[in-house]
């Protein structure tokens, strides 16, 4: 077959050559698709691919070259058609990143394609959003209490932070297409969804505050300037006044807001087709008053303030300013003279302050030319009750001030200050994201976003700054200074100063406020469900589904409900500040996102807009800060714990999100930096910590076989420090990538499952041996390298019929010796408790025999740090020598622990000496060993047994008769003896028997110059000279020593420490010659026999512990 294709190939090739070229790609063409089976390729899905593009085939006349890469790769000009005609989605859809999860057969909507500009689009929505409740109702009160200097630098301060955070959006904005979802996708997208969903919870706070506080300058401007009587709640008093004003405000306020919500359900359209009629109300006012000011000039209009002395009287009550009236030739008494005195009669007793002073009126809007200016150029701070005085009028002693309260004086109703005026304020200057919200309906959002914001909050300065000069400058300083004009018979001050007619500032303001707080009703639903639709909020997912036409209905109740509670507070004063904290909030992360990404210079960050720099956000987000607590430092305090809480929420239970975040960058940009400066230099001792490796072995299904091998870690790190998982699988990477990512995913389930917190690291060899060898070697980054490796003792050892598996360990514990890594060992893992258990009171007991670096003492200190381990003690056993003082050992090594600051129990254990006992095993078993492997190991397991039970028999007569120590030696020796003798007997026959079938090669383990003799004699002569020549020689003692060592150690350490919870020792060295390796597993398994939980411990060669601060 592939002969026949070839053939074919160089038949066209041949044909190609005399026919044209555009004949000769149509005929390679129909060979690509039709040969091999005879079945055409299928066409591979583009990017957002439909039915419709399915149905359509790929002819590839002069791409087939890339046909086997049009399944993972489009061509460009798909690619291109796709982004050309990319829509922008609504708020709350569903985006690309989700895009995966449609279903194959869906359909795609034709959209309208957007066609609104830069000033339809983005300059009038947010003109209309930051021009509003405050300019009309509250900025003469702030110009007339902090003067016209401080105003201006509350205006500055809160219009710069705008400015500043319009230049970051900006540059966000442009840095890509942005979807309909306004600062919480740019800020979730910049900063990661721990940062975007708390910011974007905050900004939708803060969104629906401040329908709440739109809600209540509507009440306010109805219940005062429009229908004083249609107030339900009428006080008695003047000192009830207002508890009256503030339940009128959460009955009428409850009314609008559920009229609004009605609104708002029914249809989002009715919103948007009133919007206009707003902003020309809103625009319509701010022209009415230039127009008044330019009109004060000529003609000021007649507002008389009516004064008491130097106190500024409430003018609703009396018609004239007058104590007494001259009518028909008859003195008689006003109605100002009954507020202040018991009778109308000329001699009734009156009220001293008024019986001393006179009344006098002064204009309330002298104009633009009367120099009124230089009298409110100061600051009029004062607490509550205070009267609303002018101070260059006469005044006469009288009554005290605040006993007068409740006379009909103007006061302040709160305590004012500057840090409270600029919260109150900044609420005016928001909305400047009005544009980035509208982002899915702009025809160039790139473009207009950028121009259209700036614009607006150029606009509103100019607005504001203006206005803040013209009304010091036109009105005086006591009706400046009167919040709600009660001085000026109940008007709305900034009404007295327009033209042609007070009511259309009234009027314009009421629609105005109506207006924003709809807009407020609208958008904070959407932004709600977008965050609920991400799903990085799990308790926020069933404010995600709405009604069938998309209309979020729950997350409309929900904002209901929130803004129901700051109308419950019904003061517009106490409002505002709430609302300040979250847009300031909101301002903070978006200077905070252009910075970020600024200063890390990410590839993908490339924004249109260039005036920006890195300086400016930082400056932007500073001024944020500072606005938060200056405003309130509390409420500051508050907003942070809630954006906090938020974020903790999120990163824990929330969903995990991918989007190329700039806070993802900048922990890449620190572990770098972090990396390199560890790299300079090693850790110091004070420094030192286990940085783990743990080898995990899998089962068949490629399952964690210890689980409790995590358990431990993560007692021992206690989430400290690296911990690196890693494990092996045989083979090649090409044919087990599926498997090794199968793997790692049930070892991180695991991890997770145990709370270990680390990485995991999956190596596909084509030996296990080799694996774990490149694990030692390359597993970490840099400073980042693991110094301890842990591993579970391989139970199986001698039940295995391959040899591998403890050679494989015998073999790991000799290379982690080589990297100077320290190796924990641990045994009978299954047994150690999980994370769950609480280990009640025992002890943890370390056997010091050689000195470590510290490892054996540091590693129970970081064990009782958990929990499991907290209630267990900590008891050291060291091992003295017959010619070792075991009293001065005690002492020292108490001292030494003191130094330490390690709490732990000493005890010195004698061991007795075994050189002159073993001297003769030693030499049998070096005559065993040269002969047979296996007959080695078969003698060394008889002697262990044999010499273990006679240490017990000799224990026992111990404990009957412990007063002959000597007689019980020397019979210990004769005991031994006797044993070599039989088995030196019987290794005699055995070699014997050996000889006859053959000669055979004797390998030796002694000195290398008999070796070298041995090997030169006459391999044909007598095996029986040569065994006698053998017991000639003399014996290498080692592995006698190590095994009967092993013995009486163990013994020791079952009789001291079978009841303890975890038994810590000294791990010994792997002999050199690996033809000892099977024995050294022996020695081990000895040495660990009938104890629980064992860990082995090796140091790595350094110092781990100081007694140093």
């Amino acid at each position: 077959m592939l002969r026949k294709k070839l053939s074919l190939w160089h038949l066209l090739h041949s044909w190609c050559g005399t026919m044209g070229s555009g004949v000769c790609l149509c005929a390679i063409t129909c060979v690509c698709v039709c040969t091999g089976d005879g079945v055409p390729k299928e066409n591979s899905p583009f990017i957002n691919s439909t039915d419709n593009d399915k149905g359509n085939s790929y002819d590839g006349t002069n791409m087939a070259l890339f046909e086997e890469e049009m399944d993972s790769n489009p061509m460009v000009s798909s690619l291109l058609n796709k982004v050309a005609n990319y829509t922008n989605l609504t708020q709350g859809a569903q985006e690309h990143e989700d895009a995966d999860d449609d279903d194959e057969g869906s359909k795609k909507k034709a959209v309208k394609s957007p066609q609104m500009g830069t000033f339809m689009g983005v300059y009038l929505p947010c003109l209309q959003n930051i021009l509003g409740v405050i300019l009309f109702l509250r900025l003469t009160w702030i110009v007339g209490t902090a003067g016209i200097l401080e105003s201006l630098v509350i205006v500055g301060l809160c219009c710069s932070c705008t400015m500043l955070t319009a230049i970051s959006m900006s540059a966000i904005a442009t840095n890509g297409v942005v979807p309909a979802g306004g600062s919480y996708y740019m800020i979730s997208r910049s900063l990661g969804p721990e940062f975007g969903g708390a910011v974007g919870l905050c900004f939708y706070l803060g969104t629906t505050f401040a329908g709440s506080m739109y809600i209540l300058g509507t009440i306010e401007i109805l219940l005062t300037y429009i229908v004083p009587k249609a107030a339900i709640f009428i006080a008695e008093r003047k000192e009830d006044e207002a508890d009256a004003l503030l339940n009128n405000m959460r009955v009428y306020g409850t009314c609008c807001l559920a009229m609004m919500a009605v609104v708002v359900f029914v249809g989002v359209k009715y919103v948007n087709k009133l919007a206009l009629v707003f902003l020309a109300c809103v625009i319509l006012s701010i022209l009415a008053i230039y127009a008044g000011v330019i009109k004060t000039i000529f003609e000021p209009p007649d507002f008389p303030v009516c004064m008491l002395g130097n106190r500024t009287l409430q003018n609703q009550h009396f018609d004239k300013c007058l104590k007494t009236d001259f009518i028909e030739n008859m003195t008689v008494t006003t109605k100002l003279w009954r507020l202040f005195c018991d009778g109308p009669e000329l001699n009734a007793t009156c009220n001293d302050y008024f019986f001393n002073n006179n009344v006098t009126q002064v204009q309330g809007i002298p104009g633009l030319t009367s120099g009124v200016i230089s009298e409110n150029m100061w600051s009029e701070y004062g607490p509550a009750g205070v009267l609303v005085e002018n101070k260059k009028l006469p005044s006469s002693g009288g009554s005290d001030p605040t006993q007068d309260l409740y006379m009909p004086y103007v006061v302040n109703d709160i305590t004012t200050f500057f840090t409270l005026l600029v919260g109150i304020y900044f609420p005016s200057v928001t909305g400047i994201m009005a544009g980035s919200n509208r982002s899915g309906d702009l025809r160039d959002a790139q473009k207009s976003i950028p121009i259209g914001t700036i614009l607006a909050i150029t606009t509103t300065s100019i607005i504001y700054i203006s206005c803040v000069v013209l009304f010091g400058a036109c009105i005086e300083g006591v009706l400046l200074r009167d919040k709600f004009g009660d001085s000026v018979k109940g008007n709305l001050v900034i009404g007295t100063l327009s033209w042609p007619s007070p009511w259309v500032i009234v009027i314009g303001s009421f629609f105005s406020c109506c207006g924003a707080g709809l807009q407020s009703l609208t958008g904070a639903p959407r932004l709600l469900q977008a965050i609920a639709r991400d799903g990085i909020v799990p308790f926020l997912q069933v404010f995600g589904h709405g009604k069938a036409n998309g209309e979020p209905t729950w997350a409309l109740l929900l904002t209901a409900g929130i803004c129901e509670i700051g109308i419950l507070i019904a003061s517009l004063d106490s409002v505002a500040p709430i609302l300040s904290m979250f847009f300031l909030m909101c301002y903070l992360f978006v200077n905070l996102a252009c910075a970020v990404q600024t200063l890390l210079r990410t590839p993908n960050w490339r924004p249109r807009f260039k005036y920006y720099h890195w300086t400016l956000s930082f400056l932007g987000m500073s001024l944020c800060l500072a606005l938060m607590f200056i405003s309130s430092w509390y409420y500051a305090i508050v907003a942070m714990a809630i954006a906090g809480c938020i974020y903790k929420y999120i990163e824990y239970r929330g969903a995990e999100k991918e989007w190329g975040d700039g806070i993802r960058g900048l922990s890449l940009n620190a572990a770098r930096y972090a990396l390199i400066r560890l790299e300079e230099a090693p850790p110091h001792t004070k420094n030192w910590r286990p940085q783990l490796l743990v080898l995990l072995n899998l089962d068949s299904d490629h399952g964690v076989k210890h689980p409790r091998l995590l358990s431990f870690c993560t007692q021992l790190k206690a989430g400290k420090g690296l911990t690196i998982v890693g494990s092996v699988l045989e083979g090649t990477y090409l044919t087990k990538e599926t498997e090794a990512k199968k793997t790692e995913q049930n070892i991180k389930s695991h991890m997770s499952a145990e709370r270990t917190k680390g990485f995991c690291h999956v190596v596909v060899s084509s030996n296990l041996r080799d694996g774990v060898s490149h694990l030692i070697q390359s597993a970490g980054l840099g400073g980042m390298k693991h110094n301890t490796v842990l591993m579970a003792w391989p139970g199986t050892w001698r039940q295995s019929n391959d040899p591998v598996s403890w050679r494989n360990f015998i073999e790991t514990v000799r290379e982690t010796t080589a990297a100077h890594q320290a190796l924990l060992v641990a045994k009978n893992i299954d047994s150690f408790p999980t994370n769950q258990d609480r280990l009640g009171e025992g002890t943890i007991d370390v056997w010091w025999v050689v000195h470590d670096g510290g490892m054996l003492m540091l590693l129970p200190f970081l064990l009782r740090q958990h929990k499991v381990w907290r209630k267990c003690k900590m008891r050291i056993f060291t091992v003295a020598q017959m010619d070792d003082n075991s009293i001065q050992m005690k002492k020292d090594l108490q001292m030494f622990l003191y130094h330490l600051r390690l709490d732990a129990e000493v005890e010195v254990v004698e061991m007795q000496d075994l050189n002159k006992i073993w001297t003769a095993a030693a030499l049998y078993y070096n005559v065993l060993c040269s002969d047979d492997d296996l007959i080695c190991t078969a003698q060394i397991q008889s002697i262990t047994d044999e010499s273990r039970s006679s240490i017990r028999r000799k224990n026992q007569g111990a404990t009957q008769s412990s007063q002959q120590p000597s007689s019980m030696e020397a019979a210990q020796e004769d005991e031994v003896a006797q044993l070599l003798h039989d088995r030196n007997s019987a290794t005699q026959a055995t070699v014997n028997d050996k000889s006859d079938t053959g000669p055979e090669r004797v390998h030796m383990t002694w000195t290398k110059d008999k070796l070298f003799t041995e090997r030169n004699r006459n391999r044909e002569a007598n095996a029986n000279v040569a065994v006698r020549d053998l017991f000639n020689m003399k014996p290498n003692q080692t592995n006698v020593r190590r095994m009967h060592t092993a013995v009486k150690l163990n013994e020791v350490v079952v009789n001291k420490s079978q009841g303890a919870h975890l038994v810590l020792l000294n791990m010994p060295g792997p002999p050199q010659n690996r033809g000892g390796d099977e024995n050294y597993m022996e020695f081990l398994e000895v040495l660990l026999e009938g104890l629980n939980r064992v860990l082995l411990v090796r140091g790595g060669g350094r110092e781990v512990i100081t007694i140093y601060s």
